[in-house]
């Protein structure tokens, strides 16, 4: 498996009016800041957007972004897969915002929602220590521990998150859904 295109946020900035930029995390997430100009089309709705983004595609060149760039190479590897050249953020809109770029808010205010990489390392963290704390008071209890290990080093060798992908789902991920027409629309006019 190829590694997707990588632009690195000065790059991007500098070619930002001549790239279609797609989010493709939660509504939640790219309410709490985005890319100036980045629709919003979920990792979970992207096979959806297939018809739309590859007519995109054809009028000019598609940025994916997501939080620190792990999803967007996802993205762009199914994109790939479906004969849509596109290019990842490196370092996602982490970089984006540690690079002194803008970061744009829905309705102009700033959420305190935390990123999906800290809110995996929490759940995880407090599993761990969870079956850490019962193996006190039954061995068995440490299985939840090891699993949770397991888990982990499984998501790295594969570069997915299934933790990630069951936490994308919990309503405060997802205060307002995905308004996937109204992005395809503004899709199709760029």
């Amino acid at each position: 498996m190829s590694t997707p295109l990588t632009l690195d946020p000065d790059q991007a900035c500098t070619r930002l009016d001549e790239l279609t930029v797609l989010d493709v995390r939660t509504p939640g997430e790219y309410a709490s800041g985005h890319v100036p100009g980045a629709l919003n089309v979920p990792l979970d709705l992207l096979q959806k957007a297939l018809p739309d983004i590859r007519q995109a595609a054809q009028r000019g060149d598609i940025l994916v972004v997501c939080a620190s760039g792990a999803r967007s190479d996802n993205a762009c590897r199914v994109l790939a897969e479906h004969g849509i050249t596109t290019a990842s953020l490196a370092g996602g809109t982490g970089a984006w915002a540690g690079e002194g770029h803008e970061l744009h808010h829905l309705d102009g205010t700033a959420r305190t929602l935390w990123g999906m990489e800290r809110q995996v390392r929490l759940a995880a963290g407090a599993l761990v220590l969870t079956g850490l704390g019962l193996g006190l008071l039954h061995p068995a209890f440490e299985l939840l521990s090891a699993g949770v290990a397991g888990g982990l080093v499984f998501s790295a060798l594969t570069n997915t998150c299934g933790m990630a992908a069951v936490l994308a789902k919990l309503p405060h991920n997802r205060p307002r859904t995905a308004d996937l027409d109204a992005t395809l629309a503004a899709l199709r006019t760029r």
